[in-house]
């Protein structure tokens, strides 16, 4: 079906355009839009605030809401569940969601498959299939909510590079931020790239509220390229030159993702080396455990290599943060989507 009929990825700007060039009023784009967004409508008969005339004369026009298709879900015992859904034309993504006291942390993807090609991750080892529309990146958090109540906190660190599909995921964001819809604070989302520098100054324009995550994982441009693939286009002397610039616009602080793999990133030298290269820069780093799977030949840090990384940041005052196995008994864990997949499996 064609996306540009597709309601679920129109704002609710885009929204009213359409119900006036219908011949209607203006007000009842905002019953079409929370309808979708706030009450996970899946379907125009749905909407039962605008007449049947008018619902018939939408449908009549072409326009449309899509759906995902829940396709698979999976719960591991410490509470995360694991959802499989199926896009339009048949490509799958997974999404995660992770519970704690009252909080609901939803992890989403923007790919079917992922370009980046970091090593350490499952996901890159999938074909790219395609970019998600806004509406499908939108829609696994109204399915997820649907099933488990309100999502409170949305992170883009699922399948895909969020700034290799720009425009569909600034405007999920602005969809999922809405008053009218989910209404999801911009300090409850978080984009999480690999560094692409031109992509971070233009998101630096957007004005935007949210958090904005780096995976960094080392601080050797060689080193940092094994790793992910993505960084020989991308060198940490542009990424942080691009980070200054996001700052200087946004005023806002950055966090660095940093996945601890035993014998590789993990010594005493690394860490002091991300203490010189975040000297001036308003950051916070995420310490991640490596979580196996099947294929990748990398073991995580020990736990007290872990703590010792930890401790030497701190101590030159650098805030950190430290990201603990969850949900790896479903291949639910940071790196880990896709590795339970036929077409994964094939190619180990």
């Amino acid at each position: 079906m064609n996306s540009e009929k597709d309601l679920k990825n129109k704002t609710l700007e885009e929204i009213e355009d359409i119900v006036l060039e219908l011949g209607s009023k203006k007000y009842l784009a905002k019953y079409i839009f929370s309808f979708i967004h706030a009450k996970s409508a899946d379907n125009i008969d749905e909407i039962t605030t605008l007449s049947k005339d008018f619902r018939t004369k939408l449908a009549g026009e072409g326009f449309y809401i899509s759906a995902l298709k829940t396709v698979e879900k999976h719960t591991d015992d410490d509470g995360t569940v694991k959802y499989l859904f199926e896009l339009a034309g048949g490509a799958r993504i997974e999404s995660v969601i992770l519970t704690s006291k009252d909080r609901k942390t939803l992890c989403i993807s923007c790919q079917a498959g992922c370009r980046m090609g970091c090593v350490f991750c499952a996901t890159a080892r999938l074909k790219f299939r395609r970019n998600l529309t806004c509406a499908e990146i939108v829609d696994q958090v109204n399915k997820v909510a649907a099933d488990i109540g309100e999502i409170n906190n949305v992170v883009y660190m699922g399948m895909g590079e969020p700034l290799d599909n720009y425009d569909e995921v600034t405007r999920s964001l602005r969809i999922l931020n809405h008053h009218a819809g989910k209404n999801i604070g911009a300090r409850h989302l978080t984009i999480s790239t690999c560094g692409i520098p031109d992509q971070i100054i233009r998101f630096a324009d957007e004005k935007l509220q949210v958090h904005l995550a780096i995976s960094l994982h080392s601080t050797n441009d060689r080193k940092r390229a094994e790793l992910m693939g993505a960084a020989r286009k991308y060198p940490l002397k542009k990424l942080m030159q691009a980070i200054r610039k996001y700052q200087e616009i946004t005023n806002r602080r950055v966090m660095f993702v940093y996945c601890m793999i035993k014998g590789v990133n993990d010594t005493d030298a690394n860490a002091r080396a991300i203490i010189k290269l975040l000297k001036g820069i308003n950051a916070n780093v995420n310490l991640i455990e490596y979580n196996p799977h099947p294929g990748c030949h990398f073991e995580p840090s020990t736990s007290d290599r872990f703590q010792a990384f930890f401790d030497i940041l701190m101590q030159a005052g650098i805030e950190t943060t430290a990201r603990y196995k969850r949900g790896q008994s479903i291949k639910a864990a940071c790196g880990q989507l896709g590795a339970t997949w036929p077409e994964y499996n094939a190619k180990i």
